[in-house]
């Protein structure tokens, strides 16, 4: 066999090589645009979230700079979507005040929720002498002897949006649900048991933004 036959053969074999490399690539353009258009034409609609009450079982802000706190909190989450579904892959629930953590962090079980669909979550967010910044706990303590606490209920996590078949990437999560808590004769809470725990019905609608 000649050289020059090698070489055709050669060329022939890069020709099929370069047209089924720029196939796959047509293809793969084709179906990312696809998917484009079809997300732009449904519009996913962030979920809305909204604080249906906080239980507070213990506020203690008299060690200097620490705070103990127990709190139970009841979220709910709807997905306004009518087709796209939302999966949950991770959240956390935690307290600030003054924009500092002043509980740990609570972990929410992870879940799907379908199209117009709501969840419920009721979990227990606590702290044990939880380090509090001194210009922070100052305030903290007049607002408890006022009988006056804004707090925020965060909710931090990542979800994934799914369309049909398709399932996108992580998006972060982020829910700031603010909660105002009043103490001794300002209370408007209602006494849960004999545990000395007070329930506020707050239905406080979150801001959330993907």
């Amino acid at each position: 066999m000649s050289v020059k036959t090698c070489d055709h053969h050669k060329g022939k074999k890069k020709k099929i090589f370069r047209r089924i490399f720029w196939g796959i690539v047509i293809f793969l353009f084709i179906v990312l645009v696809t998917i484009l258009i079809i997300w732009a034409i449904l519009k996913p609609n962030k979920p809305t979230f909204t604080l249906q009450d906080v239980t507070v079982y213990a506020f203690n802000a008299t060690m200097a700079n620490f705070l103990t706190s127990n709190f139970q909190v009841t979220l709910s989450a709807r997905n306004p979507n009518d087709k796209i579904g939302v999966y949950y892959d991770r959240l956390d629930a935690y307290i600030t005040y003054q924009s500092q953590q002043v509980t740990y962090r609570t972990a929410i079980p992870p879940s799907y929720q379908g199209h117009k669909e709501m969840d419920v979550w009721s979990p227990f967010v606590y702290g044990t002498n939880v380090p509090v910044a001194p210009y922070n706990f100052v305030t903290l303590s007049q607002d408890q002897a006022n009988g006056n606490v804004l707090v925020t209920v965060k909710v931090d996590g990542k979800v994934r949006w799914k369309v049909g078949a398709f399932v996108t990437g992580h998006y972060h999560l982020n829910v700031r649900c603010p909660a105002f808590i009043t103490f001794g004769a300002r209370s408007n809470g209602v006494a849960v048991g004999d545990s000395g725990a007070v329930k506020y019905q707050l239905v406080q609608r979150c801001s959330v933004s993907v």
